[in-house]
Formats: C-alpha cells, structure tokens, sequence
C-alpha cells in the first residue's frame, strides 16, 4: 500500500525535483506534464519539453524517483519490473502536479494537458481509472473527487497496458482527449496490450486517436539507450514530435 499522505505534502515532495520548460512571453500558457518511464527523467525528455515550449506550451518534467530515493539502478531493478511504484499509485504525482499547476497564474488552466512515456502513460491511463479509489491506490487521502477532469488531453507514448492496468479492470472516470502513439516492434511492452487498451477506451466513449509506429521499437526516441530491444530511429522522432505539436496546438 502506497504511504498515506497529503496532496500538499506530496507536491511538496516533488516540486524541488521537476524541471519547467517556459516558452517565451508572460503567459498565461498551455502546460503540459510530461512523466517518463520507469528509467526515471532522463535528457530526451528535455528535447521533448522543448518541442512542447516551441508550440507555446511550457512543459513540466516529474521526476517521480527522487524524493522516493529510487536511484537509477534502483528504478531498473524495482520499478520497470513492477516491484514497486506501479501506474495506479504514480498516478498520484500527475494529480500533485495537476493541483500544483491550477495555482500558478502563468499557466491557462483551461489548457493542461499529461503525456506519458511507457510507465508514465501506464500512470496517466491508470489515473483516468482511479474513480472513488484515490486514497486506496495513490495514498493521497485529500485529493478532490475526480482530480484528473478538466485534463484537456493526455499524449501517450509506447505505454505499459497488461498485467496489473486498472484500464483492464475499471472504467475510465476522467474523459480527456487521447492521442496515442503504439510501437509494433516494441518487445518491451509490446503493442497487443496497449492497442486492447485504447480500444476499450474507444468503447466508454473516449475520443482516442492511435498511430501505429509499425517498425518503431520501445523507446526510439531515445538515442542514448543501452538496450538491445531499443533501436533509436530520428525519423520516427520527427514524425513524433510534430504529433506532439498537432496535439498541444489542436483547438479545444
């Protein structure tokens, strides 16, 4: 079971630890909340964030491991194994920085959006499920009744989508636009369980758009991983990004 905590306290456990990305001018801004994959916040992100502050969103990158002192070999042996910190709970850092960004009068509070990278779209996807169950699977025991409506989208890349997925077990309680991006090289994650998973968002009535990378392996926008399964490929990269783009730009 997850520690029982504040909403307040766990924003403040976070905040020292997450880098923001601001587009130039006063705002107010679209913000989107990037949360990574088990490996933790690693430099791609920045690149991602950039892209996002390009299109006139700042980008606020959690690092969900700091403050857990989860280190990098800690995260590989316990978190990408689903030993610890698995989607359902993480999904309490995206309510954190979701809270934390409705009070900052820089950011359009009409325009927040999540993206997810493999654990962290597992996170996202699992938050949308959480329903009256907030405190059971995240600690928090003060978080608002159905903490992630008013998300305007979630962007989901490469996510975790089998065993242990609330989205295979509950309903979807939170409703944003998705837009989704499914490797079928991926040998990770695999793309079977994370395709039933946007079908069966299709059905509860969500607006889901899925592009299928066909020859895109599990993390190929990342160019520093040491991974076999893992083939960084600057092509599907480009056409990542300007989905990124579309997705932040698109009118609500």
């Amino acid at each position: 079971m997850p520690k029982r905590e504040r909403l307040d306290d766990r924003i403040d456990a976070l905040s020292p630890h997450w880098d923001i990305v601001r587009p130039d001018g006063p705002g107010p801004h679209p913000l989107v909340i990037q949360l990574p994959g088990c490996g933790g916040k690693k430099p791609f992100q920045q690149t991602w964030a950039q892209v996002a502050a390009a299109s006139g969103a700042a980008a606020l990158v959690v690092d969900s491991h700091a403050h857990r002192g989860i280190s990098q070999m800690g995260a590989y042996a316990g978190v990408c194994t689903g030993l610890r910190l698995r989607g359902a709970e993480r999904a309490g850092d995206l309510i954190a920085a979701l809270e934390w960004a409705r009070r900052q009068d820089w950011v359009d509070a009409s325009r927040i959006y999540a993206a997810g990278w493999s654990h962290g779209g597992w996170a996202i996807l699992d938050g949308l499920c959480l329903g009256d169950k907030i405190e059971r699977f995240t600690g928090l025991y003060d978080a608002p009744n159905a903490p992630l409506d008013g998300l305007a989208g979630a962007f989901i890349v490469y996510p975790y989508g089998g065993v242990g997925s609330l989205t295979h077990l509950r309903p979807a309680a939170s409703k944003p636009v998705i837009s989704a991006i499914v490797c079928g090289e991926d040998r990770i994650v695999g793309s079977r369980g994370p395709l039933r998973v946007f079908e069966r968002l299709k059905t509860q009535g969500l607006n889901v758009s899925v592009a299928l990378f066909e020859n895109g392996t599990h993390a190929f926008d990342e160019p520093d991983a040491r991974d076999l399964r893992v083939r960084s490929d600057p092509a599907l990269v480009a056409r990542a990004h300007a989905l990124y783009t579309d997705f932040l730009t698109a009118p609500l």
